[in-house]
C-alpha cells in the first residue's frame, strides 16, 4: 500500500509538471503550432452553448475532430483511453463503456447530438449500447466530470459523456461537392474498416450521407496467443439533411444506423478466474442494432423569451437480440429478443439578461417501451417452449423533466453558474408470471451551484457541489433470469431512487503555451442499487438445486442497500515548445471508493485504478508530425467481495502495466492524410482493470483518408 501510494503522488504530481492533455487519447492531437486555441477547448454540454472549458466552473474533457480522426478508434469509446477522468472497460471486442468518477452504465449519462442514449434497460454496469454508435460519424466527444442532473436529469450523476456527429455546412450561394473515403488497417486483430461519406449543398441547405463497414479477425494478444472467439463485424449507415427555413431559423433531420450481426461474448465462452468451466458453448449478441432519427429546430434570434432555441424530437431504436447454449447442457438453444424503443421531445432556451446574467432553461419528456421475449430449442427434437423474458414484456416508462439555470458574471473575476432541475418518472410494469404488476413513480428536485474566481486572464480557480439523480429505470426493476457468474437475477417492484453529492474543487489555466487543469472530488453516493444475494439458489427452470453443483445459480435481487464514497484527483497538462517544435502533454486519474453494507465497510465494485498517459509530439515540419506516448495503470487491489468473486478480474488484484507506444502523421497535401500507429511495441502480455479479456499485442494501424 506504501509503495501503491508513492507512485499515485509522483505520478500525480509528474502530469502537472510541463507535460499533458485536457484531451484525449492516442497520444494528444496532431494540431497546428496554436493548438492549445485549436475549437476543441470549445464546449457546449456544461453549459448547454458554447463556452471555453477554461471558463466552466467543471471538469471537462474535450476530445477533438483531428483527434478523432488521427486515433482511429475501433469503437467510439475507445477514443477516450487514457483521457483525463475516463476509464474505459471492455468486457469483449465490439463493446465498452467509459468510467467516469468511479460510476458507470446508467450511473453516467451517454447523449447523441443532445439525445439521450441512456434507455430504461441501461445496467448500472458495463454493457454493449454505447458501442452503436459509430465511431467514424462522430466529430467531438465532450465528458463533464460530476454530477449534471440540473441541466440533464436523471443518470448524470458521474457525468455526462456527450457525442455529437459531423454537421454539414457550406458558404456561399454556389452549389458545392465534397466527400472522404477512409481506410483503417489493424495488424493484432487483422482489422479492416472503410469508410465513405459525400456532402452536397451551399449556404443555408446541406445535404450528406455515409456508409462504414468494418470487419475484425480475432485478437493477437501480447506474447503471439491469438484469443478465440473474438471476432465481429458492423455496418453503420448516416444521412443528414440541414436548411435554413427563414432568417435565423434552421430544420436539421438526421437518421442514423448501425449494426453487429454476431458479436461473441469472449469471456461467457472460456474459464475465467476461479472457473473450471466456461459458463456457456455460445453466447451471441445476434444482433444489436441501433436505430435513430431526429428533428432539430435551432433559433438564433430574439423572441424577447429567449435568444436562442432548440427543439428536438427523436426516436431511438435499440436491438438486443441474443442465442446462447450453456454449459452442461449444449442440447438446449436459447434465442432471446429484446428491444427497446425511446421516443424523446425537448427544448432548450438562452436568454441574456444584460451583460452579467445569461438564462438557460427548458424542458424534456421521453417514453421508453420494451418488448421482451425468451423460448428454448431442443436440438434433438427442435421443440421449442417459451421462457420468462429478461426484461417484462410491455414495460413502459415515462420521464419529464424541468430546469433553470443562471450565468452570473460578478464583476471582473467571478463567474457564478446555479441552477435547480425537477423530475418525475413513471415506470410501469406488467404482471408477469413471476411478479404482479407493478407502477413507481419518483421524483427529484436537483440542483448545483459552481463558481470561477479569475486569479488572471488565463488561470482559473473552480469549485462546485452538485446533486445528482436517477430513478431506478425498467433493468432495475423487472430485468431477471441468468446472469454472468452463475447468478439468476430476480425482479424488485419496491426500489427507490438513489441519489449521488459531489464536491469538488480545483485550478485550470489556459494560454498561448500551457493549458492543464488539477480538480480533487469527493462523492456521497446513497441508497445505490446494489445486486445482493438472496440467499436462495434454483437452476434456470426454478427446480430446486445444491449450492456449489453445477448449473445451481445464486439467486440475486436489486436493492437500495448500499451507501458509497468516492474519492479523486484528476489532472492534466499541455506544453508547447517553439525550438524545436515539441508539445509534451500527461494526465493522471486515481480515485479512491468505499462501499458500506449493514454497517460494514470495504472496497467499492470496478474502481479504476491510478491511470493515465504521457508523450511528446514533435513536429519537423509543418505537414508531419511524429509522437511518442505511454498508457500505464497502476495495480489494482483494492477489490470487494464482488470484484474477486468475477471471472473477468483476477483475486489477487489486477497488476499494473505500462505500454510504449508510436504515431506517424503525414499531412501529404490538402486532399490526402496518412497516419501509422504502432501500439504496445514491447509486445507487453497485460489487462486492463475490470475487462473481459488481455489487451491487444504489439498493432500496427494504418490509417488513409482522401478527401475529394
Amino acid at each position: 500500500m506504501k509503495t501503491g501510494a508513492t507512485l499515485a503522488v509522483f505520478l500525480l504530481a509528474s502530469s502537472m509538471l510541463p507535460a499533458a492533455g485536457m484531451a484525449g487519447a492516442g497520444g494528444a492531437p496532431l494540431c497546428p503550432a496554436d493548438s492549445v486555441t485549436c475549437l476543441d477547448r470549445i464546449q457546449v454540454t456544461a453549459t448547454k452553448r458554447p463556452e471555453s472549458t477554461l471558463d466552466v466552473p467543471a471538469g471537462t474533457t474535450v476530445i477533438g475532430a483531428r483527434e478523432l480522426r488521427e486515433s482511429a478508434p475501433q469503437t467510439v469509446m475507445d477514443a477516450l483511453h487514457g483521457a483525463v477522468g475516463t476509464f474505459v472497460q471492455q468486457t469483449t471486442p465490439g463493446q465498452g463503456v467509459v468510467i467516469v468518477r468511479g460510476l458507470k452504465g446508467s450511473e453516467v449519462l451517454h447523449v447523441v447530438d443532445g439525445f439521450r442514449l441512456n434507455n430504461a434497460i441501461f445496467r448500472n454496469s458495463p454493457n454493449q449500447y454505447i458501442a452503436l454508435v459509430d465511431s467514424q460519424l462522430v466529430e467531438r466527444i465532450e465528458v463533464v466530470r460530476g454530477p449534471m442532473s440540473t441541466l440533464y436529469g436523471s443518470d448524470a450523476m458521474g457525468g455526462v459523456v456527450h457525442m455529437l456527429t459531423r454537421q454539414p455546412r457550406f458558404e456561399g450561394d454556389i452549389w458545392q461537392a465534397n466527400g472522404r473515403l477512409r481506410t483503417i488497417l489493424g495488424s493484432a486483430d487483422r482489422s479492416s474498416l472503410s469508410r465513405v461519406e459525400a456532402a452536397v449543398g451551399r449556404e443555408g441547405f446541406a445535404l450528406s450521407g455515409g456508409a462504414t463497414w468494418q470487419d475484425v479477425g480475432d485478437r493477437r494478444i501480447g506474447g503471439g496467443e491469438r484469443l478465440r472467439p473474438t471476432g465481429f463485424t458492423a455496418h453503420a449507415y448516416d444521412l443528414k439533411l440541414r436548411t435554413a427555413v427563414a432568417e435565423g431559423h434552421t430544420l436539421s433531420a438526421s437518421v442514423q444506423y448501425l449494426s453487429q450481426p454476431r458479436t461473441p461474448r469472449y469471456d461467457a465462452l472460456v474459464p475465467g478466474f476461479g472457473q473450471e468451466a466456461p459458463e456457456n458453448t455460445l453466447f451471441l449478441f445476434e444482433p444489436q442494432q441501433r436505430r435513430f432519427a431526429q428533428l432539430v429546430w435551432q433559433i438564433e434570434r430574439d423572441h424577447g423569451w429567449f435568444d436562442s432555441a432548440e427543439l428536438h424530437l427523436g426516436r431511438q431504436d435499440i436491438i438486443d437480440d441474443r442465442r446462447l447454449r450453456a454449459f452442461g447442457t449444449p442440447g438446449n438453444e436459447d434465442r432471446e429478443r429484446n428491444r427497446d424503443t425511446l421516443t424523446g421531445l425537448f427544448g432548450q432556451f438562452g436568454k441574456s439578461l444584460g451583460a452579467a446574467h445569461y438564462l438557460s432553461y427548458g424542458f424534456e419528456w421521453y417514453r421508453d417501451e420494451v418488448a421482451s421475449s425468451r423460448t428454448r430449442t431442443d436440438l434433438a427434437n427442435d421443440a421449442t417452449v417459451a421462457r420468462a423474458p429478461r426484461f417484462p414484456n410491455g414495460a413502459r416508462m415515462d420521464t419529464q423533466m424541468l430546469y433553470l439555470a443562471d450565468d452570473w458574471l460578478i464583476g471582473d473575476r467571478v463567474d457564478l453558474n446555479f441552477g435547480v432541475q425537477y423530475s418525475r418518472a413513471e415506470v410501469r410494469i406488467p404482471a408477469t408470471d413471476a411478479m404482479p404488476a407493478v407502477t413507481l413513480a419518483p421524483d427529484a428536485l436537483s440542483g448545483s451551484v459552481g463558481i470561477s474566481f479569475k486569479l488572471r486572464d488565463d488561470w482559473r480557480l473552480i469549485g462546485n457541489i452538485g446533486r445528482g439523480f436517477r430513478a431506478p429505470n425498467i433493468f432495475d426493476l423487472g430485468m431477471f433470469g441468468e446472469r454472468p457468474g452463475q447468478r439468476f437475477n430476480i425482479a424488485n417492484p419496491r426500489l427507490e431512487p438513489e441519489t449521488v453529492t459531489t464536491v469538488d474543487a480545483g485550478f485550470k489555466f489556459g494560454g498561448s503555451r500551457a493549458s492543464g487543469e488539477l480538480i480533487a472530488f469527493h462523492s456521497r453516493y446513497r441508497d445505490k442499487i446494489t445486486t445482493v444475494e438472496t440467499g436462495a439458489v434454483r437452476t434456470v427452470d426454478g427446480t430446486d438445486c445444491v449450492a456449489d453443483t453445477r448449473g445451481c445459480l445464486q439467486v440475486v435481487q436489486n436493492r437500495n442497500v448500499t451507501a458509497l464514497d468516492l474519492w479523486g484527483v484528476e489532472a492534466g497538462m499541455r506544453y508547447h515548445l517553439d525550438a524545436p517544435a515539441l508539445e509534451l502533454h500527461a494526465s493522471a486519474t486515481w480515485t479512491h471508493g468505499e462501499e458500506t453494507f449493514e454497517g460494514r465497510s470495504y472496497s467499492a465494485d470496478r474502481v479504476p485504478p491510478l491511470f493515465g498517459k504521457a508523450g511528446a509530439l514533435w513536429r519537423p515540419r509543418a505537414d508531419l508530425g511524429l509522437e511518442l506516448y505511454a498508457y500505464y495503470a497502476a495495480r489494482q487491489d483494492r477489490l470487494s467481495e464482488r470484484d474477486m468473486g468475477d471471472p473477468r478480474i483476477n483475486p489477487d488484484g489486477t497488476a499494473g502495466w505500462v505500454t510504449g507506444n508510436a504515431r506517424i502523421a503525414w499531412h501529404a497535401s490538402d486532399r490526402f492524410d496518412l497516419a501509422l500507429r504502432m501500439e504496445n511495441l514491447a509486445d507487453k502480455r497485460y489487462r486492463e482493470h475490470g475487462t473481459g479479456l488481455d489487451a491487444a499485442g504489439r498493432n500496427f494501424i494504418l490509417s488513409a483518408d482522401y478527401r475529394f
